[in-house]
C-alpha cells in the first residue's frame, strides 16, 4: 500500500490551495452544525458523501475551520497512483478486494490512535448522485472503529450545492457528532442515512 506523507512544502500549500480554491469557485461556504462540539482532546473519523472531485477540499476547508487536526484520507490505489501529490498531502491507498486492503484498514485505524489526527472516509466506496438519497456502506467502516469505540470523534458529514440566484454555487456543509453507542456497519449506515435525510429535507426548503 501506499502510505500517508505529509510533506513540508505540499502540505501547507495544499492548505492554502484549497482555501483560494474554495474563495474563487463558491458564491458562500456555509457549516451548519447539529449535535456537534469540537472535541480538541480526541483524533477525528469523518463520513462523507462522496458525489464529486471536490469532496477532498471540502473536508480540508473543514478540517481548517473547524478542527484543525493533521489531515488524512484514503484513496483507491488506482486513483492515488494517478494523482501522487495527494500522498503528500496525506492520502494513502486501500486496493479492494487484495491482500493489502486489511493492511490499509488497519493503517486507517492507527491513525485515530493520534489525538491530533483527523481520517476522512468514504465509506460507500464509490462517487455516486448528490441526488440520491441512500447511502450503502462498504463493511471496511467496521475495521476501522474496531476497539476504539469512544476514543475518537466520530462525525458525520453531508455536502450540498445550490445555486438559487448565484452565478457560483453555494455550498452548504452539516456536521453532526454520531451519538450511538454501537459501531457496527449497520449501525452506522442507518445513522447516516438519517441524518443525511434530515439534511436533505432542511436543504430543500431554501428559497430566495
Amino acid at each position: 500500500m501506499l502510505k500517508a506523507k505529509h510533506h513540508c512544502l505540499i502540505y501547507p500549500f495544499f492548505r492554502r490551495y484549497t482555501l483560494l480554491l474554495m474563495k474563487r469557485n463558491f458564491h458562500s461556504v456555509n457549516v451548519i452544525r447539529t449535535n456537534f462540539s469540537r472535541n480538541e482532546n480526541l483524533p477525528v473519523l469523518m463520513i462523507a458523501n462522496h458525489i464529486s472531485w471536490w469532496d477532498g477540499f471540502w473536508a480540508m476547508y473543514l478540517n481548517l475551520k473547524v478542527f484543525h487536526k493533521k489531515f488524512y484520507f484514503m484513496m483507491l490505489e488506482d486513483q492515488l497512483l494517478k494523482f501522487r501529490f495527494f500522498q503528500w498531502t496525506g492520502g494513502f491507498s486501500i486496493k479492494k478486494k487484495s491482500r493489502e486492503m486489511i493492511e490499509s484498514l488497519q493503517y486507517a485505524a492507527k491513525i485515530l490512535d493520534n489525538p491530533d489526527n483527523l481520517l476522512l472516509i468514504f465509506p460507500e466506496g464509490k462517487l455516486q448522485s448528490l441526488y440520491n438519497p441512500l447511502h450503502v456502506f462498504e463493511k471496511g467502516i467496521e475495521r476501522i472503529v474496531e476497539g476504539h469505540k469512544n476514543n475518537f470523534q466520530l462525525v458525520f458529514v453531508a455536502n450540498f450545492i445550490d445555486y438559487l440566484s448565484h452565478k457560483k454555487p453555494d455550498l452548504y456543509m452539516y456536521v453532526s457528532e454520531y451519538q450511538g453507542n454501537v459501531f457496527s456497519h449497520s449501525k452506522l449506515q442507518e445513522a447516516y442515512n438519517v441524518f443525511y435525510g434530515n439534511c436533505l429535507d432542511i436543504q430543500k426548503s431554501k428559497t430566495e
